[in-house]
């Protein structure tokens, strides 16, 4: 009778070739020896109407009753009716969330996003995704996995958001595609960071030194015109940046601009005449359909920021951003009594919600409007206040 113990393995000679030991006290529990005297322990077992192998440990990081336990731990699941083998290698073999980033940017992003949302995403995915959890396999990324990799970006709140917001999307998807178990999702109810809300509105002195800056260039040909004519557009339309750089003149009607495709679907933009006039002002390129003109033959402009940075600079407003400009159009809508649900349509907005956060920049309106209803009665009462036969209840003038 042969027991595997340590001094039997520890003596067990290498030869030309491996072979194997099998410990007669547990059956399909053995050790192989390699010719170059190294030392593994496994057990073997009949699964499926064949004979199947499955590794357990190297002697030496495991002692002989070590690896007797676990022999008789996946000799157990075998009576069970598993095939601990097969399950070892379906493991080794999971997909990884690398390869679900790639599944869902090429099957999701690519046929239900909009160009911008796709690589919106793959930048999140390229900066916080795949580092950090690019080589687990999805089946083994937990709940703790996401949070703890949530509370690392603590520092870059929005992307730690973005990202967490991204991985839901993909651990959903891989439920969808059999990659998960239903109902499994790791991204579910993290809580997420308070993020700064980032607006800033050119008060009318800065408006007046934009526009001068933006005249000066056309007038001295420091930039191009059309690169200035989208500046004005940003802020007359409060269109978003793609909007106006993909606008072609197949677009333009005479009182509105017809999008067949924006960020938020199908959009009718009012033009008002100061917007009108701009667009009139600019030549149409032959062969080009585009209203904002680009470097590169037939197309249109791709980088504006190179020249808003020298505009802001020179106009002092450093700290403005081009998507300030359709905040700027927004809070001065909203300052002169347009209606939210007016505001929505024009700006495109999804939901009122989005539009409502503008709201808080009509009270000086709202002030004003009640001053003058409290003037116009008080001025009624006064005309009375005489008559009263309390002296204290009288409306004092002025």
């Amino acid at each position: 009778m042969v027991k595997l113990t340590k001094r039997l393995v520890d003596g067990l000679e290498p030869e030309a070739r491996d072979y194997l030991l099998w410990d007669d006290d547990l059956a399909g529990f053995g050790v192989r020896v390699f010719p170059s005297g190294r030392r593994s322990y496994l057990v073997q077992y009949r699964a499926d109407g064949r004979t199947r192998r499955r590794s357990i440990g190297q002697h030496g990081a495991l002692t002989a009753e070590e690896a007797r336990k676990e022999a008789r731990k996946l000799l157990g699941e075998v009576a069970k009716g598993g095939n601990p083998s097969e399950e070892r290698k379906s493991r080794l073999q999971a997909p990884t969330v690398a390869s679900l980033c790639d599944r869902f940017l090429d099957e999701y992003a690519e046929h239900h996003c909009k160009p911008n949302t796709r690589n919106g995403y793959e930048i999140v995915i390229r900066r916080c995704i795949r580092p950090k959890l690019g080589p687990r396999k999805i089946i083994d990324v937990t709940r703790a996995d996401i949070v703890t990799f949530h509370h690392e970006l603590r520092e870059k709140p929005y992307m730690a958001n973005r990202a967490v917001s991204i991985l839901s999307k993909m651990f959903n998807l891989a439920e969808d595609w059999g990659l998960r178990s239903d109902g499994t999702n790791p991204a579910r109810r993290i809580k997420k960071f308070k993020e700064e809300e980032k607006k800033r509105y050119l008060s009318d002195d800065e408006q007046g030194r934009l526009g001068g800056v933006l005249l000066d260039a056309l007038e001295q040909g420091e930039e191009s015109p059309y690169a200035v004519s989208a500046i004005f557009l940003l802020l007359l339309t409060g269109c978003r940046l793609g909007e106006i750089l993909t606008l072609q003149w197949d677009h333009v009607g005479p009182f509105h601009l017809e999008l067949p495709d924006s960020k938020t679907g199908r959009r009718r933009i009012p033009l008002p005449a100061e917007a009108r006039e701009i667009l009139g002002s600019l030549e149409r390129v032959p062969g080009n359909p585009y209203v904002i003109v680009g470097e590169v033959e037939g197309q249109h402009l791709v980088n504006l920021q190179k020249t808003w940075l020298r505009v802001r600079k020179k106009a002092g407003i450093s700290d403005v951003r081009m998507h300030d400009l359709r905040h700027t159009y927004a809070s001065v809508a909203v300052m002169n009594g347009v209606d939210p649900f007016m505001l929505k349509e024009i700006l495109g907005h999804k939901s009122l919600q989005t539009t409502l956060r503008y709201s808080h920049l009509a009270d000086h309106a709202v002030q004003a409007a009640a001053g003058s209803v409290a003037s116009r009665l008080a001025g009624a009462l006064r005309q009375r206040g005489g008559a009263t036969a309390n002296p204290k209840l009288r409306v004092v003038s002025g």
